[in-house]
C-alpha cells in the first residue's frame, strides 16, 4: 500500500489561502503546497505568495509551463477544424469555447505533476472551493465546505491575519489572470482605470494578433467606451439607455471603428 501524501492546490486567492491557513492552524496534514504560475497574475499576487510563504514558514512549490503565454498566443498553431482560420498563426485570445490558456498553462501542468506523484503515493488533494460554491464540488476534499466557510468568510479570515493582496479585493470581485477576456465589462473597467500599465500591455497584444480581445470590441474600443461612459455620466446621462448606445456607436465609428454593440 502506497503512503499518503496530502497536497493543497493553491491559486493564491482568498479561498485557497484561507483553506491553507486554517488547515495549518488546525494542524491537519499538508505535505505539499502547489501553485501553478501562468505568468499572468497581478504583481500583488506574487507579493502575496512571498508573504504567505514567509508567514507559514513552508515552501510553496511553483509550477510553470515550459512555454509562456506569448508563445502560444503568437506562435503555437494547432490544426484547426475551420479552414478559414488556417491562415492565422498562434492561438490568439481564448474564448468561452476555447479556454486554451487554462488547459495549457495550468490544468495540464498540475495534472502531470500529480500523475508523477501518484506513482509513489496515494494523493489526497485539498481544493479551495467555498461553501457557497457547492455546484463546483466533485470528488475531492473541500475543507471550506466542511467548515461552512463562504467566499466572504474566507476573505475576512485572511484579512484578520494580515493578508490584503495589496488591495486587489477592494477593486475586483475575483483575482485571477488579469488579461482574461472572459471577465465581465465591470471587471475590465476596473482594470482600465486602476492598472494603466497592464492595460497598455493588453493593447499591445490585441493589436498584434488576428482575433480581437472580445467578439464585439478591441482593447482600444473598450478604452474608448469606458472614457465615453465617464463623459456621458458626467453630463447626467444613463449608460444603460438606448440613447447612450446610439451615441456610443457614433463615437466608435468616429474613431474608425464599426462594432456590433451588445448590451451587458
Amino acid at each position: 500500500m502506497k503512503p499518503e501524501k496530502y497536497v493543497l492546490s493553491l491559486s493564491g486567492g482568498k479561498d485557497s489561502t484561507a483553506m491553507l491557513l486554517r488547515l495549518l492552524e488546525e494542524k491537519r496534514p499538508v505535505d505539499l503546497i502547489l501553485f501553478c504560475d501562468t505568468g499572468l497574475e497581478f504583481p500583488q499576487m506574487y507579493e502575496h505568495l512571498d508573504r504567505l510563504e514567509a508567514y507559514i514558514g513552508r515552501p510553496i512549490i511553483r509550477l510553470k509551463a515550459a512555454r509562456d503565454f506569448e508563445y502560444y498566443f503568437y506562435e503555437y498553431t494547432p490544426k484547426r477544424k475551420n479552414p478559414a482560420l488556417s491562415q492565422y498563426r498562434g492561438m490568439s485570445w481564448p474564448g468561452p469555447r476555447g479556454r486554451w490558456c487554462t488547459g495549457i498553462l495550468k490544468t495540464r501542468i498540475v495534472a502531470a505533476y500529480l500523475k508523477k506523484l501518484k506513482e509513489d503515493y496515494t494523493v489526497i488533494e485539498y481544493v479551495g472551493i467555498a461553501a457557497d460554491e457547492t455546484k463546483r464540488i466533485k470528488d475531492k476534499n473541500y475543507p471550506l465546505v466542511e467548515w461552512g466557510m463562504t467566499e466572504q468568510d474566507c476573505l475576512s479570515y485572511c484579512y484578520r491575519r494580515g493578508f490584503d493582496w495589496g488591495g486587489l479585493y477592494e477593486i475586483f470581485s475575483r483575482v485571477s489572470c488579469w488579461c482574461c477576456p472572459l471577465q465581465s465589462l465591470e471587471e475590465l473597467r476596473k482594470l482600465y482605470r486602476h492598472f494603466p500599465d497592464l492595460w497598455r500591455q493588453l493593447e499591445e497584444w490585441d493589436e498584434s494578433t488576428w482575433r480581437t480581445f472580445l467578439k464585439n470590441y478591441s482593447v482600444r474600443e473598450l478604452a474608448a467606451r469606458f472614457d465615453f461612459e465617464d463623459e456621458w455620466q458626467a453630463a447626467g446621462g444613463n449608460i444603460r439607455s438606448r440613447a447612450f448606445y446610439t451615441a456610443l456607436r457614433l463615437e466608435l465609428s468616429r474613431l474608425g471603428s464599426e462594432v456590433t454593440l451588445c448590451r451587458r
